[in-house]
């Protein structure tokens, strides 16, 4: 789990991927909205505004995931040892009271939800907008969260 150059460069990937589908589909919806065929054909056809809206609401996500992708072509993910504390950047394997397997957590500056395989592991981005980043923030391996109740394993 210590060499986070290559699982930086995923996420990159993924982000840019995200950010090439979402940018056709805003461009679609756009010239859906703009088509002389949607103009409306009575003041109770709404499709114009609809596609309107939908247009406007696809490229803000775009401007989103394009600020996201930003961040993370602007930053290095620090390494931790096993026994310094939680921090951001961390890649935190855990495993849930009662479970035997394993899941993985990586703080992260931004795309929390996101999911990446990795090296055959799955790996979950946390932003510091999620609950469970604050759970994690400042234990070490060894410790345990409460909600969800977690075994911290490995900080890298």
């Amino acid at each position: 789990m210590n060499n986070k150059t290559e699982l930086l460069e995923l996420i990159r990937e993924e982000l840019r991927s995200q950010l090439a589908r979402l940018a056709k589909a805003a461009m679609a919806a756009h010239e859906a909205a703009t088509d002389p065929g949607a103009k409306a054909e009575s003041k109770y056809d709404t499709r114009s505004l609809e596609q309107s809206y939908l247009a406007t609401g696809q490229a803000r996500q775009v401007e989103e995931l394009a600020d996201t992708l930003r961040i993370f072509e602007s930053i290095q993910l620090k390494s931790f040892r096993q026994d310094e504390e939680i921090a951001a950047d961390a890649l935190v394997k855990v495993i849930r009271r009662g479970s035997r397997e394993a899941s993985y957590f990586l703080l992260a500056p931004a795309a929390g939800g996101l999911e990446i395989k990795w090296n055959g592991i799955e790996i979950t981005l946390l932003s510091p907008a999620s609950p469970l980043y604050g759970e994690f923030f400042g234990k070490r391996a060894g410790d345990e969260t409460d909600a969800p109740p977690f075994q911290i394993l490995e900080v890298s």
